[in-house]
C-alpha cells in the first residue's frame, strides 16, 4: 500500500471523474452524478441538481490538468485549489473509516468537496514524488488518465476495454504474422 485509502479513493475518484468526459460522456445525467457520488464514498451534501452536476462536470478540465502537470507545476494549482474553498485540514472518523483528513465542510457543495480531495491526494503523491503513477491511456484513440497503484507499476490503459482492445489488435497482428 502507498497511499492511505482516502488518497487512493480521491485519485481514483479523479481520474474517473475526469475520463467521465472520454466520449460517450459517462456523467451527462444527475442519476450518473448520484452513482458516481455513491460509487466514490463522498458524504455530506448531495443536492442531485442540474447545478450540482454542471459545477461537478465543469471540474473535468481543471483535475486534468492537475492530475497530469508536472510535480513543480502541479503545487501552484493545489495550493490554489485549496485557498479558494477555504480548506482547513481536520482529522474525521466515520462510516467505518479510521481517522483520516476532510479539508472542507461536508455541506460545502460537492463540486468543491472534489476539489478540495482530490488537492488533498495529490499533496500526497507530489510529497511522495510518485506522480509517474497517473498519466495518459497506451492506447492510441484514447485520451483517458491513468491511475497505476500497482506495485510493479505495469497499469498502461485506463480502462478494460482499451486493454481489450490492444490485445485483441495484438493477437490479429500475431496472427496475421503467422499467416503470412
Amino acid at each position: 500500500m502507498i497511499f492511505a485509502h482516502d488518497t487512493r479513493m480521491a485519485l481514483g475518484a479523479a481520474v474517473a471523474l475526469v475520463n467521465s468526459a472520454q466520449p460517450p460522456d459517462s456523467l451527462a445525467t444527475v442519476a450518473q452524478l448520484r452513482e458516481f457520488y455513491d460509487t466514490w464514498g463522498y458524504t455530506g451534501a448531495h443536492v442531485r441538481g442540474a447545478a450540482e452536476l454542471a459545477a461537478v462536470q465543469a471540474l473535468r478540465p481543471t483535475l486534468r490538468a492537475l492530475l497530469l502537470a508536472e510535480r513543480d507545476d502541479a503545487v501552484p494549482q493545489l495550493n490554489a485549489m485549496l485557498a479558494a474553498a477555504n480548506a482547513v485540514p481536520q482529522l474525521v472518523r466515520h462510516e467505518g473509516y479510521d481517522w483520516h483528513i476532510h479539508a472542507i465542510t461536508d455541506q460545502a457543495p460537492l463540486a468543491d468537496r472534489i476539489t478540495v480531495e482530490t488537492a488533498m491526494a495529490m499533496i500526497d503523491v507530489i510529497r511522495a514524488d510518485e506522480l509517474s503513477r497517473l498519466g495518459i491511456c497506451a492506447d492510441d484513440s484514447c485520451a483517458g488518465v491513468v491511475l497505476d497503484l500497482s506495485r510493479n507499476r505495469s497499469r498502461r490503459f485506463c480502462s478494460t476495454a482499451c486493454s481489450n482492445r490492444n490485445a485483441v489488435a495484438a493477437y490479429r497482428a500475431r496472427q496475421a504474422d503467422l499467416s503470412s
